[in-house]
Formats: structure tokens, C-alpha cells, sequence
């Protein structure tokens, strides 16, 4: 099967982008992701973390 997948694609011309492609896709969301991370303020990160913990705003039913 692996040998029929691998063969059709070595016959599609211009294929060998996509994985760059991909890569680099990946590669930029996780940067943007960190860039997000670090710069967050702590209040915001504090407020967002509470968000399970706060019984308040909920009815159990």
C-alpha cells in the first residue's frame, strides 16, 4: 500500500512544496502562539485560569 501511495506521488510534479508549506505553517502558529504567551498580561492569564473554579456564574441542575 505504502509503495502504491509513494509512487503515485512522485508522479504528481510540484508535490514536494506542500510539506514546506505545511512546515512553515506550523512552525508560524506556534511561534505566534508563544509570541502570545509571553506578551499576555498576568491579569488576564489569572482571570482566565479562575474561570473553572468560579461556581458562581453556573446552576447545576
Amino acid at each position: 500500500m505504502l509503495k502504491f501511495v509513494k509512487n503515485h506521488m512522485e508522479s504528481i510534479t510540484g508535490i514536494e512544496i506542500y510539506p514546506m508549506i505545511s512546515l512553515l505553517i506550523f512552525f508560524v502558529f506556534f511561534v505566534v502562539l508563544f509570541y502570545w504567551v509571553i506578551t499576555a498580561k498576568k491579569d488576564y492569564i489569572t482571570t482566565v485560569s479562575n474561570i473553572p473554579l468560579d461556581n458562581q456564574n453556573h446552576t447545576e441542575i
